[in-house]
């Protein structure tokens, strides 16, 4: 896999939410830099299967929900190196119904999926099916949304030098692992804000295991947060985005993150700074499963 160290472009985003405040937002297309895996699931990747190919393993084994973003971007990865990898997907019940977009996605990129409870789900590696299979073709295994140390130092390189012109970094937050690597890479005067998505008490320690500063917070907006929330202001928000700006956003992690800031500006409830790069982490192969999911109107490539 090649390792280079791409730079994404910095796009300006025009809204008059932000201009009225006097506050500057930039969004750095990282879904822009990777057209098989967008944004930082290329970053989080890249130094796993680098790993993988190092050693003596035959294949990967990874995790995910049936939309999941990680195992799409997984699945397209292990096709392009001609790696053996397969899925592990929350929901026994799955195995018998039609496969969404995301995993038929997956399926045509040689990922062999296999669904269990959501019981043994929880135990990842330790679970019974995945330890016997693991065992039995001599995987790599890699966590649930990709994040371990590797994935860190790949996130460690999205923040090019001149960002260091801008006070606050904000990226959406699922695992933790792309906050983990802004929060090791930022400047000594900038702030590392992470829009949690998802209810998970051990996102907080889990970053503590990769960064030792404290120039990072987490914060949540309880009525957008979730991944299996459809909220019908935010497809107007993403719809009506994507009509002045162009830029499209995926209706898991980087519309709620803008959504959720544009709020907190009206608010007055947003005190971080003034002059913000958002990390726009891609993802937007799951908009299909998400129409799909919601008969929604999101806005498609």
């Amino acid at each position: 896999m090649d390792v280079h160290k791409p730079i994404a472009i910095n796009e300006y985003l025009p809204l008059p939410e932000f201009e009225e405040k006097g506050v500057s937002v930039y969004l750095k297309r990282e879904d822009l830099v990777f057209p098989v895996a967008s944004g930082n699931k290329w970053r989080k990747l890249k130094y796993n299967f680098k790993a993988l190919k190092a050693s003596s393993f035959k294949g990967m084994l990874t995790f995910g929900g049936a939309f999941s973003n990680h195992l799409s971007a997984a699945a397209a990865l292990a096709a392009q190196e001609q790696i053996p990898i397969v899925g592990i997907v929350r929901g026994e019940e799955l195995a018998n119904k039609p496969l969404n977009p995301t995993l038929l996605q997956c399926q045509a990129n040689g990922m062999q999926l296999i669904f269990v409870t959501r019981a043994e789900y929880k135990l990842k590696a330790l679970g019974e099916t995945v330890s016997q299979i693991v065992a039995a073709k001599n995987l790599f295994v890699v966590p649930e949304g990709g994040t371990n140390k590797l994935a860190v130092k790949g996130c460690m390189e999205i923040l090019a030098k001149n960002d260091v012109r801008f006070d606050v970094i904000g990226c959406a937050v699922g695992t933790g692992g792309t906050l983990a690597g802004l929060a090791a890479s930022a400047a000594a005067h900038q702030k590392v804000v992470g829009f949690q998505m998802v209810d998970d008490a051990t996102i907080p320690d889990r970053i503590r295991t990769f960064v030792t500063s404290d120039n990072w917070e987490l914060i949540r907006h309880l009525s957008y947060a979730g991944y299996s929330n459809a909220d019908k202001r935010l497809v107007t928000f993403a719809n009506e985005l994507n009509k002045k700006t162009g830029v499209l956003l995926d209706p898991i992690y980087t519309a709620p993150m803008l959504f959720q800031l544009v709020q907190m500006i009206k608010d007055k409830t947003w005190s971080f700074g003034t002059n913000i790069l958002l990390i726009h982490t891609g993802g937007t192969q799951g908009i299909a499963g998400y129409n799909y999911q919601y008969q929604s109107q999101w806005p498609e490539p």
